[in-house]
């Protein structure tokens, strides 16, 4: 697709996903067009709030209007395969939060459907377009870090007492917040992984996915690279702050990101006094890099304009590293431009078969298992 004309986007999920509804709002090449909820109340207390007319319960009728160009998927996780098919399968491109699927199949289907329908897909992960992974990113294609030698990363958090398909759920079901950042930053691809499991989580949550892990560390080998890295993920009984994290090990600089949430990022420098190699940096923002109407979507707080006479506040720079925009912005210039954003269906499915694989691997013991042909296009 190559449109000059503003896209007409649809949002499905207005929880986490009602965030992006002011964004695309703004944005000069998208007409927010409808939304979707089950829960005609919640439905109807966002349309009001955003002024959206077009208001839909059942996702397949959505799907049937059209009108609308592009879906925004932020349902929950065991939906985002299906629904990505669907939507695919009606003609309409794809915006998916993560992860991809939750199965080889789903994820081949989809990447399968782009192929063949020429349709895009872009898998919504966050921490590719947070402020301190595009610092990173900045350096490295500055050639700043050197030769990239190694990468680390982490996704922690603590989802005791969340409701339905969370509780017991794998860790690395859910690792697209660490596999992303290591892959995504010289855009790799994960050739294989060896992952192992560590420590237990409460017996009772032992059943739910037949996964009885607290902590799952793997390693992923880059394809046609001498390169590798390690994430770990934890969900239950492990005392930890919200983390998402990435390190950066070059010759010449290394990068690493905050031990707490909110302090500055570390930058190491090859040739100093070893007193003198570690940095405190506070990272900048990157609104720069966007249209000049959703820019301040990156740091948050009050919109310079005003609409119905209030000024109008947001809180997306709050959160996710002020990523939201960026993903917004990205999605939107594919689909007018017809050229791939980062990362396409392919891209998407190698980062969310990595984790996936990776708990195959944890209960075999660390057995080494290699991502499928179809995923290292």
């Amino acid at each position: 697709m190559s449109e000059t004309r503003p896209i007409n986007i649809a949002i499905a999920g207005l929880g986490f996903g009602a965030e992006f509804i002011p964004i695309y709002q703004r944005h000069p090449g998208a007409n927010m067009a409808a939304i979707c909820q089950r829960t005609q109340g919640k439905l109807d207390e966002v349309g009001d709030q955003y002024g959206i007319d077009k208001r839909y319960t059942d996702f397949a009728d959505l799907l049937a209007d059209p009108d609308i160009d592009a879906i925004h998927i932020n349902t929950p996780i065991p939906d985002h395969g299906a629904q990505s098919i669907a939507a695919l399968k009606a003609g309409k491109h794809v915006a998916c939060t993560v992860p991809m699927a939750t199965t080889a199949e789903e994820c081949q289907e989809i990447v399968e459907l782009t192929q063949s329908t020429g349709l895009k897909y872009m898998m919504m992960e966050t921490v590719l377009y947070a402020r301190e992974f595009l610092f990173m990113q900045e350096l490295y294609k500055k050639g700043e870090l050197g030769k990239l030698q190694f990468f680390k990363a982490s996704h922690q958090q603590d989802m005791e007492g969340w409701p339905g398909y969370w509780p017991g759920l794998p860790p690395m079901h859910y690792a697209t917040h660490c596999v992303g950042p290591v892959l995504g930053l010289a855009q790799n691809q994960a050739e294989y992984v060896s992952c192992f499991p560590s420590g237990t989580i409460a017996e009772e949550m032992h059943d739910c996915y037949g996964s009885p892990f607290a902590v799952e560390t793997t390693h992923i080998k880059f394809k046609d690279s001498d390169l590798s890295a390690q994430v770990y993920r934890s969900l239950f009984d492990v005392a930890r702050q919200y983390r998402e994290t990435i390190e950066v090990y070059g010759t010449k600089k290394s990068v690493e990101w905050p031990l707490i949430e909110g302090e500055p990022l570390v930058v190491h420098t090859a040739g100093k006094p070893e007193p003198e190699i570690p940095e405190r940096v506070e990272c900048p923002d990157f609104g720069h890099l966007l249209p000049e109407e959703i820019a301040p979507f990156t740091t948050g707080g009050v919109y310079g304009g005003e609409e119905g006479g209030e000024h109008l506040s947001f809180t997306q720079g709050g959160g996710h590293g002020g990523s939201h925009p960026h993903l917004a912005h990205h999605f939107v210039k594919m689909l007018q431009s017809g050229t791939d954003a980062y990362p396409n269906a392919v891209q998407s499915a190698n980062i969310t078969l990595t984790g996936i694989l990776s708990h195959e691997s944890a209960l075999k013991g660390g057995e080494l298992i290699k991502l499928p042909e179809w995923s290292l296009q």
